[in-house]
């Protein structure tokens, strides 16, 4: 590697952390943490359908089962999302929005659009 190189690894690292720092403070002045919020997301995003496993969660958000456990019970208590049996194994549970929590993940959503596009911009047309 070379200065140049280590240059961009270093504009990217920074662009990436300040839209990350952005969206800490966008999700705590909406009244939820960050992984709260990205759960949401994961639940709205998830290709084809509109619901999740906690195993899916847990690969989305890059966290151990447990832990998305805990996250998947504090979520269900602020009545952002519910769990339903799933049809083919009523063992398994399908983690689902609920309209609270669709709201709160439109508003924060928005709120995100303007460093999107920054970061966006950043992307496009890297300092060279």
């Amino acid at each position: 590697m070379n200065k140049n190189d280590y240059e961009q690894l270093s504009s990217f690292r920074f662009q990436l952390r300040k839209f990350l720092r952005s969206s800490e403070d966008i999700c705590r002045a909406n009244g939820v943490t960050p992984l709260q919020y990205q759960l949401l997301l994961h639940l709205m995003g998830a290709p084809g359908r509109d619901w999740l496993s906690v195993a899916e969660l847990a690969e989305r958000l890059q966290a151990k089962h447990h832990g998305v456990v805990a996250l998947v019970d504090r979520c269900e208590k602020l009545g952002l999302i519910e769990r339903r049996p799933m049809q083919e194994d009523r063992r398994k549970v399908a983690i689902h929005l609920l309209p609270e929590g669709l709201r709160l993940l439109e508003r924060i959503a928005e709120l995100h659009q303007k460093e999107l596009q920054l970061l966006k911009e950043v992307f496009e047309h890297p300092a060279r």
